[in-house]
């Protein structure tokens, strides 16, 4: 998606034809704080996804991913960092699953 997450909701929005207050009552968001998000002035929260996917039908996974691409680039932009930090954070993912694994062996 080359548009930011808000952009991408108000893009939605608009598609089916949704008021912010429509939406805003889905989302259980007020429809000033849900402009500020479109407008990226504020940030989406991530709690409302879920909300989010069922209101639009959209696959809740996917959403996750543009979500949260979405930060970790605005982290990496705003910290000056490189771009391998991605490489990096995927290893680390990685590891983390094999370790969840182990440990629920452990468990049973």
């Amino acid at each position: 998606m080359k548009q930011l997450f808000g952009q991408y909701i108000k893009t939605l929005r608009v598609e089916k034809g949704f008021t912010l207050t429509q939406l805003g009552a889905k989302l259980g968001i007020d429809s000033a704080n849900l402009s500020k998000i479109e407008n990226n002035k504020r940030d989406f929260d991530e709690k409302k996804l879920e909300s989010l996917a069922k209101a639009f039908e959209l696959n809740p996974e996917n959403l996750k991913t543009e979500f949260f691409g979405e930060y970790f680039a605005k982290k990496i932009y705003s910290s000056n960092c490189s771009t391998n930090a991605f490489t990096v954070a995927e290893e680390k993912v990685k590891y983390l699953r094999q370790l969840d694994v182990k440990q629920s062996k452990l468990k049973l």
